[in-house]
């Protein structure tokens, strides 16, 4: 450990800067500077006005009566609350056993584990041609019951590790993300409902906008977090594994649950797309800087391989897409000639009429 550079045996190597306040080795933790908070509260200005922009537009594809029906039959709903509260915190659990991480690496691990859904989801879902609805609900009553929900999983999955009392969960910030998802998607839903072509323009801008965003935050990460340290191989691969198992674990309890391969899509990708930002905030409220040198960038880990899977399954489907178009046109095709075929050995059989389109 160093205060100020002149403490800090490792001030001319690269590995550590001179302005280090915790050094070990290869690892260094830097303090911010001005420029860094003062971009730091300009970006998230501009990212919360801009989600709250996208959250608008996707509230835009929704219908008031799908949504309500989802609320009071809410099969789909509760098969998400299972994926998200039930398959995610256990299998980060499982992961930190598995890899028999330090316990502050396994505790932030099941922390990420036991946060709702991200609003990143809603975008990649539209994408997907998953249910639009859905996806909506699932977001709002995830953001709602993590209120509960968190501590109680963190209560029951933490206590080998550490005290459940010492994490601080930020109801606030809980608070304000569920307010910043229902407000804009409210007036979606309205403006759908009383100008619906409209409505149609403002999902098309909107959803190339999310999708701008979904990257821009990722980079905005990495520039915020450049001076972070290298923490253990294992959280990169918990990292890359975690996302992975919660799309596959959320898409095959879905399909045995017997919802439809668009709604299979949508819980796949509420399960696996957590809410990495809250899990940032509750991390830094809750840990001292030395217990955060070993586990602060697991968030941002995550996020990159949660929007590379959630890339790779957008590109898989648009080619699976558009291939069962091209084949489906085929068969069309094939169909027609059949029938043509078909219509003009019955009109020489009965003696009737051939048109010149037969041929």
């Amino acid at each position: 450990r160093c205060q100020g550079s002149s403490s800090c045996p490792w001030e001319n190597s690269t590995a550590c800067p001179a302005n280090a306040t915790i050094c070990n080795g290869t690892s260094c933790v830097l303090p911010e500077d001005n420029f860094n908070e003062t971009l730091s509260i300009i970006l998230s200005t501009v990212l919360t006005v801009m989600l709250a922009l996208v959250m608008f537009s996707m509230g835009c594809n929704v219908e008031l009566k799908k949504f309500w029906g989802h609320v009071k039959r809410p099969w789909g709903i509760f098969v998400g609350f299972l994926c998200q509260f039930g398959i995610m915190p256990l299998t980060a659990f499982l992961l930190s056993l598995a890899f028999n991480v330090l316990p502050i690496q396994a505790v932030v691990v099941l922390i990420m584990g036991c946060c709702p859904g991200g609003t990143a989801s809603n975008v990649i879902a539209y994408w997907v041609d998953g249910d639009m609805d859905l996806s909506i609900s699932m977001t709002t009553c995830s953001t709602l019951l993590a209120m509960g929900m968190m501590p109680l999983c963190l209560f029951v999955y933490t206590k080998m590790w550490t005290d459940s009392n010492a994490i601080v969960l930020p109801y606030d910030s809980i608070g304000i993300s569920l307010v910043a998802l229902i407000i804009p998607v409210s007036f979606g839903m309205y403006v759908n409902h009383r100008w619906p072509s409209k409505a149609k323009i403002i999902l098309k801008i909107g959803s190339i906008v999310g999708a701008i965003l979904i990257v821009l935050i990722a980079v905005v990460g990495g520039i915020l977090y450049k001076g972070s340290w290298i923490i253990s191989p294992k959280l990169w691969y918990i990292g890359t594994i975690f996302p992975a198992a919660g799309y596959s674990l959320g898409f095959f309890l879905a399909r045995v649950a017997g919802l439809s391969w668009n709604r299979c899509r949508t819980v796949s990708l509420e399960t696996g797309m957590q809410n990495t930002q809250l899990c940032s905030t509750i991390v830094q409220l809750s840990f001292t800087p030395e217990q955060l040198e070993v586990m602060f960038t697991f968030p941002l880990i995550y996020s990159i391989f949660q929007l590379l899977f959630a890339l790779l399954i957008l590109g898989g489907y648009r080619v699976y897409r558009r291939h069962r178009v091209k084949q489906k046109t085929d068969v069309e095709k094939t169909e027609e000639k059949e029938d043509s075929k078909s219509t003009s050995s019955h009109a020489k059989t009965n003696g009737g009429f051939i048109s010149n389109d037969t041929k």
